[in-house]
């Protein structure tokens, strides 16, 4: 069906938005399984005392949260590629929920930032400690991507004691080589010390997911009128 320049922009914004969101989505998916099934790993999950642990949360919410987007992908994909009108459809409801979704939970980590921050916290110290303990290739690349992206080293950030001092960053100056921030305190001060940021960050990516519905409900209707066109046009024809 022929789309017009608005509708062709936000037929290919929806295509680059959902290659992104699968990828992150199979990488959330693909690190959740592999903390949830590692021989190093599958036992925590079979331990009743620990069903509660931020580890055992945490990998739940990696595999459940990956599982979601791919879905929703799913949909987007299929609608935008073939301009399918019912899967746009079900696209722009599953994106109006993940959106609200998304800035509940950035208002909730908000007000009860402590608490997230502590279990944060908690749930990079089990993986400190997995580590330490079975030197996992997955968990060192999780341990790799926290330390670069907080930029802190291990739990003591002390190069000399360090025990993952293999992942963590490249020191920026002098006094870094002999020690770095602690990621137990980083991650603690990211969602106590800086909990309006973090906020503003959920409210972005709620803003972001809008803006895809929003040209998910462009191209739905544009797609309707064009379907409309071509019945009026067969109409007069026949």
């Amino acid at each position: 069906m022929a789309l017009d320049g608005c509708g062709l922009l936000c037929k290919y914004i929806l295509i680059i938005f959902n290659i992104i969101f699968a990828v992150v989505g199979f990488a959330f998916l693909g690190l959740g399984l592999w903390l949830r099934f590692s021989d190093n790993t599958r036992a925590i999950f079979h331990v009743e005392e620990l069903s509660s642990s931020a580890f055992v949360m945490g990998v739940t919410v990696l595999i459940a949260l990956g599982a979601v987007m791919l879905f929703v992908v799913m949909f987007g994909d299929y609608g935008a590629c073939n301009e399918k009108r019912c899967a746009l459809q079900v696209f722009s409801a599953l994106l109006a929920m993940l959106a609200t979704l998304v800035v509940v939970v950035g208002v909730l980590a908000n007000i009860k930032s402590h608490e997230v921050g502590l279990k944060f916290a908690e749930f990079y110290a089990s993986l400190y400690t997995l580590y330490v303990a079975n030197q996992d290739p997955g968990i060192a690349v999780t341990l790799t991507f926290i330390h670069n992206t907080l930029h802190c080293c291990g739990v003591t950030g002390i190069s000399i004691i360090e025990l993952v001092k293999q992942t963590c960053p490249k020191p920026d100056g002098f006094f870094e080589y002999i020690k770095m921030d602690s990621c137990s305190g980083v991650i603690a001060d990211v969602f106590i010390g800086k909990a309006p940021m973090m906020m503003g960050i959920f409210v972005g990516t709620g803003v972001l997911l809008m803006t895809a519905m929003i040209c998910a409900i462009v191209l739905l209707n544009q797609l309707k009128n064009a379907h409309r066109e071509r019945t009026v046009y067969y109409s007069n024809v026949y």
